[in-house]
């Protein structure tokens, strides 16, 4: 699908670096083999088996919780995990804001609460934007106060509810602007005015087209809801700004709504209402507040009171997910979906000749450079770019090297490869860009694959990185002695000075790892690393707060 179809279908999408940042996200963060890894084990009942191969750090025994909080208590958590998919958890949770696809230190998710007062499971993500792309799965007494509440979100991680998925894109039985085999509707397919309650899907895509018009109060009332706007004529104006800036979707925001209201029983007519609120409460002049189960039938809108948002039921269950913005655009499709996702969303598609999910890394293939004003192929072999020069030719061009010359087409490419400095040509950045994602996402497979298929290891990054650089988001027992096989450099410094050893240090890489890099013979002195060049080893473990690396300290 091109990009101005999907403008047409789906015109609130959010700016291209999000969609740009989700497509990376949903490309490396969950990989093709490490869902099937993960639902191996799930099919097998080792729960703790498929956390691991989601990246999942489970820090409790079942034996431990039943000890410490009774059998019963341990039973439920049991329960819990035997249908917990690690990596589908994985998928959902949100990026940082920018344009970063990574995940971070700020996730925090209660995802299950074991009675009144009891403890409660929650996932924790890494410690450091560019660390170890980990999860931490913890039982606590009580939830971290930064914790966001996914509780009646298990449609989310739990594979008893992934069939909910579909109503948080504001359908029923398909999602708007897909039959529900998951190809889309044509222009002509698409409602032209009010379709009736008959459709929900249809009264969806005429919501979402009304907003694109304009009309947003004629969006929230299709999708169900009364407005009830402020008193203060002044605030109107923000008011509806906000509901056009950050409700684009007014279907979703009424699906999930809908769903809290009816987890709650004594939400019912006459009851307290379950109240939501979207927005900021550091923004409260742009933040609204639905409530739901109240008197009226219908979801009633209006400007949120002081202090409210705090109170809400759930505050961030208006944000979308992004796969329907991805599909529509045309930047993924639905066999690129986790399996689980695939099916909830497209319940009618036939199944896949084979896996489904993000593609695997491709075999890198030729490129085309100018090379003395002649287009010449260059192809990956052997771990090395291969050129289609003589021996002589290279041999007058590692003279003219050695002498500080200037070099040419193929060879200024082989340099820059090497060095980052320079620029490559687009396809070849385009497969540096690969091998460096999937190297910062933690895709020890992925990039050992990339190797395999001949790729040069001594790539290094804008930044100036090396792979080692990256070492400690991989599985440094795999990567480091095929890197140290290749010669890289165990203290090549990258445009910052920093070290791989400084890197893994600073960047919360493991102990382990930082042993393998010093048992390899990285520097502990001066030379360690640093922007400031006088960082030593025991220094920046100390700077770092490292007290897991202090018994490295010791000179051996």
């Amino acid at each position: 699908m091109d990009d101005a179809r999907a403008v047409a279908l789906w015109p609130s999408a959010p700016p291209a670096p999000w969609l740009r940042a989700w497509q990376r996200a949903r490309r490396y963060r969950v990989p093709r083999w490490m869902i099937e890894q993960s639902a191996r084990h799930r099919r097998a009942g080792d729960w703790r088996g498929a956390c691991a191969a989601a990246n999942v750090d489970v820090e409790f025994t079942l034996d431990g919780v039943a000890r410490e909080h009774g059998t019963a208590t341990a039973d439920r958590l049991a329960e819990d995990l035997r249908h917990l998919v690690p990596d589908l958890l994985r998928w959902h949770l949100p990026r940082p804001p920018g344009d970063i696809d990574l995940l971070d230190e700020h996730l925090k998710f209660v995802l299950a609460r074991y009675g009144t007062g009891g403890p409660v499971l929650q996932v924790l993500g890494p410690p450091f934007l560019g660390g170890p792309q980990r999860l931490r799965l913890v039982l606590t007494a009580a939830p971290d106060r930064r914790a966001r509440d996914w509780t009646g979100a298990r449609r989310l991680f739990d594979d008893r509810h992934c069939g909910e998925l579909i109503d948080d894109c504001g359908g029923t039985g398909r999602i708007p602007f897909f039959h529900a085999d998951g190809t889309p509707l044509t222009p002509a397919e698409l409602p032209a005015s009010e379709p009736g309650p008959g459709d929900p899907a249809a009264r969806a895509e005429w919501s979402i087209l009304l907003h694109e018009r304009g009309d947003v109060a004629g969006a929230f009332s299709a999708a169900g809801f009364e407005l009830r706007p402020p008193a203060d004529p002044d605030e109107l104006g923000a008011f509806m700004d906000s509901l056009r800036l950050r409700s684009g979707r007014p279907p979703v925001l009424a699906a999930r709504v809908r769903r809290l209201a009816a987890a709650r029983p004594a939400a019912g007519p006459g009851g307290d209402p379950v109240v939501a609120v979207v927005g900021s409460p550091y923004l409260p002049c742009v933040t609204v507040t639905v409530e739901a189960g109240g008197e009226g039938e219908r979801l009633l809108l209006r400007p949120a009171a002081p202090g409210e948002y705090r109170t809400s039921a759930a505050p961030d269950h208006w944000r979308p997910l992004p796969d329907a913005d991805l599909l529509l655009a045309g930047l993924i499709t639905p066999d690129e979906l986790h399996p689980l996702v695939r099916s909830a969303l497209f319940p009618a598609r036939p199944a896949a000749d084979g896996t489904v999910g993000p593609p695997d890394p491709e075999p890198p293939g030729p490129i085309r450079v100018r090379c003395r004003g002649e287009w010449h192929e260059v192809h990956w072999s052997g771990g090395t770019l291969a050129v289609p020069h003589t021996p002589e030719e290279d041999h007058r061009e590692q003279a003219l090297r050695a002498l500080g010359g200037e070099t040419y087409g193929c060879y200024t490419v082989q340099e820059t490869w090497r060095t980052g400095q320079g620029r490559l040509p687009r396809g070849l950045r385009r497969q540096r860009r690969e091998l460096f994602l999937r190297a910062r996402h933690g895709d020890t497979p992925g990039v050992l694959r990339l190797l395999d298929a001949g790729m040069d290891p001594h790539a290094r990054d804008g930044e100036g990185r090396t792979l080692l650089h990256l070492l400690h988001i991989m599985d440094h027992r795999l990567v480091l002695p095929r890197l140290l096989a290749a010669g890289l450099d165990v203290d090549a410094r990258d445009r910052w000075n920093r070290t791989p050893l400084s890197t893994a240090v600073t960047e919360h890489g493991s102990p382990d790892t930082v042993r393998a890099l010093l048992e390899a013979g990285a520097s502990r002195d001066a030379e360690a690393g640093g922007r400031r060049g006088r960082e030593t080893f025991a220094w920046l473990v100390r700077r770092s707060g490292r007290e897991d690396l202090e018994p490295l300290l010791a000179t051996p």
